[in-house]
């Protein structure tokens, strides 16, 4: 009988070990796709903007309106328009100018000043999820790529073994029957599909890549997985879970949570700000009159009137203490929204603590133990039909079952290195003056 155990001579041994050649570049290329999208990313140019902007605003806004100048003619006599029949007539020039309320314009100052300064919190953030979220994808696609790797490896041993069985049957020696051809046929068929179905999804994340990537979104060949590590081991090796408090302490700092530190000192400024609405707007004027001499030709006197003038806050029910009480209700959501953001986070840190640990398990028991038995168990399968002990289906079958467990190793791979990018953006530092 002609066996098939020539086909795997020197192949079975090492298939099911899960690791591939590993290349010292595949870091740098992950790391220069980063920083190619960082680059290009329209929101942070966007965003150096609105900061210019708001800085622009903050010394416009803590300016004096600007004065005010009036010309006027004043009490001419209608019968006549004579300008000197009438000692009230006369031409004037005034200047006024106005203080608004209290420190309502070093007030708005600070304000904007705050907001300017969440912008570099807010860049800060998007660079850390543009890191994520480019490290995703790119893990996503080396993993269909690594498949399709591996599965390509074992089609050529199927088409063989195919050939074989085919050989064999249709020489009728042996034990080899026609189920045996059509079955061996069969994974090839579902091999081909899954092929397609793993490049597919490699072409779809490529396409997702050039969003951030634009050109550069074909991803280069790469031998292995990145190296990403943990930027905080210690807190995901150790065996008990840190508790919340350990875990605030380090999202306190986050980016995201100092942006909108920014903004409740920004309402916080808004509230004293609407305080300043009870204070009196005042404003000061100054006027000179020039009048026409009399009709006798005698010499009438300029005029000159300088004034203050400044409203009551006294109706404050409706207008200043309504204001007020706005204004602490927004510093108030905001100071809600920076909890919710930090239970967030602190959340996001424990279910990832939990995949990480659990993910690290798998990768264990896939490693040390169910590889290792997959493969004694397709050796065995082989040489027991090779002996004419065995059946065909089950060679065939041990074999699919050690493929499918290496490409399922390399998509536990895959997961670890994703949860390990959402951790090191949950861990992400940002810098911050208060």
């Amino acid at each position: 009988m002609i066996k098939a155990a020539l086909l795997f001579s020197g192949v079975l041994g090492v298939a099911w070990m899960p690791a591939i050649a590993v290349a010292g570049s595949e870091t740098d290329s992950l790391q220069r796709a980063i920083q190619i999208a960082i680059d290009q990313d329209p929101w942070l140019t966007g965003s150096a903007s609105i900061e210019t902007a708001l800085e622009n605003e903050a010394i416009a806004s803590a300016q004096l309106p600007d004065p005010q100048i009036s010309l006027k003619a004043g009490n001419l006599p209608v019968d006549t328009f004579d300008l000197n029949q009438e000692g009230m007539t006369q031409f004037s020039v005034g200047i006024s100018q106005k203080f608004p309320r209290g420190d309502s314009l070093a007030l708005a100052k600070q304000q904007k000043q705050q907001l300017a300064a969440q912008q570099p919190m807010l860049r800060q953030d998007r660079e850390a999820r543009v890191e994520a979220t480019v490290s995703q994808l790119w893990l996503e696609a080396t993993r269909a790529q690594l498949s399709i790797e591996r599965i390509e490896r074992d089609r050529s041993l199927f088409e063989q073994l195919a050939d074989v069985a085919e050989v064999s049957y249709a020489s009728a020696f042996g034990m080899t029957r026609q189920d045996d051809v059509v079955r061996a046929q069969l994974e090839l068929t579902r091999l081909e599909d899954r092929l397609t179905d793993l490049r597919q999804q490699q072409e779809a994340v490529e396409r997702q890549l050039s969003e951030w990537l634009g050109s550069e979104a074909i991803m280069p060949v790469v031998a292995d997985f990145p190296g990403l590590e943990l930027e905080e081991p210690k807190l995901f090796t150790a065996v008990e879970r840190p508790n919340r408090q350990a875990w605030y302490e380090r999202v306190r700092y986050h980016p995201a949570v100092l942006a909108v530190d920014k903004s409740i000192d920004a309402m916080e400024i808004g509230v004293d700000a609407a305080r300043q609405q009870y204070k009196p707007e005042w404003g000061v004027s100054a006027q000179y009159g020039y009048r026409e001499d009399d009709p006798m030709g005698g010499r009438r006197s300029d005029l000159f009137s300088v004034g203050v003038a400044f409203d009551l806050p006294v109706f404050t029910e409706n207008r200043q203490d309504k204001n007020v009480a706005a204004a602490a209700s927004r510093h108030e959501a905001v100071r809600y929204e920076r909890e919710t953001l930090v239970r967030e986070l602190i959340a996001q840190l424990e279910t990832n603590w939990v995949k990480l640990a659990r993910l690290d398990e798998r990768l264990t028991l896939y490693t040390q133990r169910l590889l290792p038995e997959l493969s004694e168990q397709a050796e065995a399968s082989l040489n027991a039909y090779n002996n004419d002990d065995g059946d065909f289906p089950e060679a065939v079958r041990a074999r699919i079952d050690e493929t499918n467990a290496s490409v399922e190793l390399i998509g536990l791979k895959a997961q670890r290195l994703k949860v390990i990018s959402d951790i090191n953006y949950l861990l992400s530092q940002g810098t911050s003056s208060r």
